[in-house]
């Protein structure tokens, strides 16, 4: 087997099994710097053997396997084996959550120890999308505007914080979900979204098996949590925005803004199931949260036949509420987008410009200026921003998208 194609396979099968396995080996060793450091050797190994001896029939059970193997070593080399089977038993703490019964997942299991209330909520997300979503620190920190040497220690701090409180591998019980669910939502939002469109190096521009796990896990935490109206929002986006998958990517790559989407492709299927969601949501009530105001933003989108029939009016007053529940630059810069089809892109950019001290080095802050100042007339300042957008953007399709909008110009 060449080289190339051991890697991709091994790239593969990081994918699919890194949170499986590290999820095994915390559960296995109790200890969250192991169970990483050995699944990480694991895969160095399998670089290193599947050009020579081939990919194993079973890529995920090999890596199990040696990722086991290479735990046991450690240990044994640190003399901690009996120190770490004497503290196992706290791990491994399978009460089930009452009322609400256990739930059999180890990569939820997973989750909740990340995002125990103890750590910091920038701390909680940034160590499991690593731990269970399996991104690099470079994404990581991406995600969050931050130095990847800020991003690695803080995911060092939270391991070993994991580690000395002696926070327990488990699900938690009915009274301490809702202290948490805040944090494993934020997770698995970010975990979707960087499925969606990733920011990583790889040569695909969607991770479907991300976007897919993570509503695969919102639906479990969903079953824990029936009446929680932000996990059935959360779920209602995932799913309205995962409808739109097939038709984000054009054949030649590059990415398909909403408005250029063939919208015979949405997979309606999901986007019944989404809409239900979000008509159960404003039907009880109950004042709406961020996700489930984001899900129906995307809810108004999706109900739109062609691009030209989108209620701006409606989107830009959901932004409104939005904007109270999350003031944040980032929410501020979407509505202003919505601004812009609605009372014209002078009104948006004025806007748009005052965010700058905060999203100076966001891509899609640079993007929103190019479309603006391109609408403006406004050639050359519109070719500046979509050069600053180009260098920032990590994902290739996005690069190629803008790198053609920005050519158009002339």
């Amino acid at each position: 087997m060449s080289e190339s194609a051991a890697r991709e396979a091994v790239t593969r099968a990081h994918r699919t099994e890194w949170a499986r396995i590290v999820a095994g080996l915390t559960r296995r060793f109790g200890d969250l710097g192991i169970a990483e450091e050995a699944a990480a050797e694991a895969f160095a190994t399998a670089v290193a053997r599947w050009p020579a001896d081939g990919v194993p029939p079973n890529p995920g059970a090999w890596l199990t396997t040696t990722a086991g193997r290479k735990a046991i070593d450690r240990l044994r080399r640190e003399k901690r084996r009996g120190e770490v089977e004497q503290e196992a038993s706290m791990w491994y703490d399978d009460s089930p959550p009452e009322p609400v019964g256990a739930i059999e997942d180890e990569r939820l299991r997973l989750i909740f120890t990340c995002c125990h209330p103890a750590l910091a909520m920038e701390t909680r997300v940034a160590l499991t999308l690593r731990m269970v979503g399996g991104l690099t620190v470079p994404e990581i920190a991406r995600a969050f505007l931050v130095r990847e040497t800020a991003m690695e220690q803080r995911i060092t701090r939270a391991k070993a914080k994991i580690r000395t409180a002696r926070i327990p591998y488990r699900v938690p019980a009915a009274e301490d979900l809702a202290v948490r669910v805040d944090g494993v939502l934020a997770v698995l939002f970010l975990v979707f979204n960087e499925g969606y469109l990733t920011t990583g190096a790889g040569p695909d521009p969607v991770r479907h098996e991300l976007t897919a796990e993570a509503i695969r896990l919102t639906r479990l935490i969903r079953s824990l949590l029936p009446g929680d109206g932000e996990v059935a929002g959360l779920l209602a986006l995932m799913l309205l925005t995962e409808a739109r998958r097939a038709a984000r990517i054009s054949a030649s790559g590059d990415l398909v803004t909403l408005g250029e989407q063939n919208r015979g492709a949405w997979d309606a299927s999901l986007i019944a199931e989404g809409h239900r969601l979000v008509r159960e949501r404003l039907a009880s009530g109950v004042a709406p949260g961020r996700y489930q105001i984001l899900a129906a933003i995307n809810a108004v989108h999706t109900s739109a036949r062609e691009a030209r029939d989108t209620d701006w009016s409606q989107i830009v007053a959901l932004y409104d509420r939005l904007v109270r529940v999350d003031p944040s630059p980032i929410v501020a810069l979407n509505r202003a987008v919505a601004v812009a089809e609605l009372d014209g892109p002078e009104v948006a950019l004025a806007t748009v410009d005052r965010l700058e001290p905060a999203l100076a080095g966001y891509h899609a802050f640079h993007v929103a200026r190019a479309e603006f100042l391109r609408r403006l007339g406004r050639g050359d300042e519109s070719r500046e921003a979509y050069d600053r957008a180009i260098a920032l953007a990590a994902n290739p399709a996005e690069a190629a998208h803008l790198t053609r909008r920005r050519d158009q110009l002339g």
